[in-house]
């Protein structure tokens, strides 16, 4: 892990590169002069939506901002206790970003105010174990979280605390999410602080940083949230009643992400069994032909 990032314009066909990004391009540094070399790794970067700003999050348990047009860092934020494994923009403005982290912890950042504060505008409590992806609604107001204690949260940032007042204390059990299975004796502890609007469970968050979503605006006006799931499938749930309403069976490995098309009635999943797997659902709309490429599988699936 490095704090290089590099970015590929994917759209352009005058150049092609099979082997390695940086034979055509140079990395965006992210490191601070002081940092003593290559001291952190990225986990996780966003573009703000205007596509000027890239935000990341860190094993340096900090939340970095780089301004793409200025090519250089704008902004770091000693933002939590451990590892910050996903970072996201709150809404259009790039005002607000969200983060989470390996401390349980999501938490809402106004950079309106910070060079006043210094400190979130607000954080949010309610997952047992570490959070491995935030998802913004794109509204400033709600966002989705996957939590390593096999669950996700909905959130609405007006119910969000000042500070993390709330003390769970020490776990009475050993568990490591990259080899071991939750234990049963977790499964249904409650966080006595939880301010989520919403739990989602079924999935199985386990081994890497499973993403989750909120279904595309157009086509299924955000009434879904989707994830992966180490069980190899991918799950939808209703937003509103919480209930599931699809687990996609194919893959052979965990599904570690999933994307809806912003339009079509399909999504795509990727998995560690090597396979991209386009999934859809039939009588509503036109789908797109598939894809000419190796390793793409088409399934179909009813909402």
């Amino acid at each position: 892990m490095s704090p290089i990032v590099h970015i590929v314009d994917v759209g352009s066909g005058t150049m092609e590169s099979l082997a390695n990004v940086t034979e055509i391009h140079d990395g965006l540094d992210f490191s601070a002069a002081d940092d003593g070399g290559y001291s952190f790794g990225i986990f996780s970067l966003k573009f703000s939506t205007d596509g000027r700003e890239l935000v990341a999050g860190s094993s340096d348990d900090c939340i970095y901002v780089y301004d793409l047009e200025a090519n250089k860092l704008s902004l770091r934020i000693l933002a939590h206790t451990s590892d910050v494994n996903t970072v996201c923009f709150g809404d259009e403005s790039g005002h607000l970003i969200y983060s989470g982290s390996d401390d349980n912890l999501c938490k809402v950042w106004d950079r309106r105010c910070l060079n006043v504060k210094g400190k979130p505008a607000g954080v949010l409590m309610g997952h047992l174990e570490g959070i491995t992806f935030i998802d913004s609604r794109g509204d400033g107001r709600y966002l989705i979280s996957n939590g390593k204690d096999q669950a996700i949260k909905l959130w609405d940032i007006r119910k969000m605390s000042s500070n993390a007042s709330c003390n769970l204390g020490f776990r009475s059990y050993e568990w490591d999410y990259r080899w071991m299975d939750y234990p049963p004796q977790a499964r249904d502890l409650k966080h006595p602080c939880d301010q989520s609007v919403a739990t989602y469970k079924g999935h199985s968050v386990l081994r890497t940083l499973i993403r989750c979503h909120f279904s595309p605006v157009y086509s299924t006006g955000q009434k879904y949230i989707y994830t992966g799931s180490h069980d190899s499938c991918v799950y939808v749930y209703d937003l509103v009643s919480g209930e599931q309403v699809a687990a996609l069976k194919y893959h052979t490995s965990p599904v570690r992400d999933c994307s809806w098309h912003p339009s079509q009635p399909m999504l795509v999943s990727s998995s560690w069994d090597g396979d991209v797997v386009r999934w859809e659902f039939p009588g509503n709309g036109e789908a797109a032909p598939p894809l000419n490429k190796k390793r793409i599988r088409r399934r179909q699936f009813y909402l």
